[in-house]
C-alpha cells in the first residue's frame, strides 16, 4: 500500500494512515515496517457471509494531510 500510494514508511509509523471499515471489527491493518496491508483479526467466512455466495470485506485507507 505504501508503495502504491507513494508514501514513506515513517508516515505510516507516525499514524498518518488509518484503515477503516464498515464493521465494528477492524480486520485489516498496515504493517508499520513494510507498508503492507495485513490481516489484523481472524476472518471467519462462515460467520461473516454464511448466507451469500460472494464474500467481500471492504476497507478504506485514510491518509492525513497528504491528499
Amino acid at each position: 500500500v505504501a508503495k502504491d500510494l507513494g508514501l514513506q514508511l515513517p508516515e505510516i509509523r507516525d499514524g498518518g494512515i488509518r484503515v477503516v471499515s464498515e464493521s465494528t471489527t477492524q480486520y485489516f491493518a498496515l504493517h508499520g515496517k513494510t507498508g503492507y496491508l495485513v490481516t489484523a483479526e481472524r476472518i471467519d467466512r462462515e460467520q461473516l457471509c454464511r448466507l451469500v455466495e460472494k464474500c467481500v470485506l471492504r476497507c478504506e485507507l485514510i491518509v492525513q494531510g497528504q491528499m
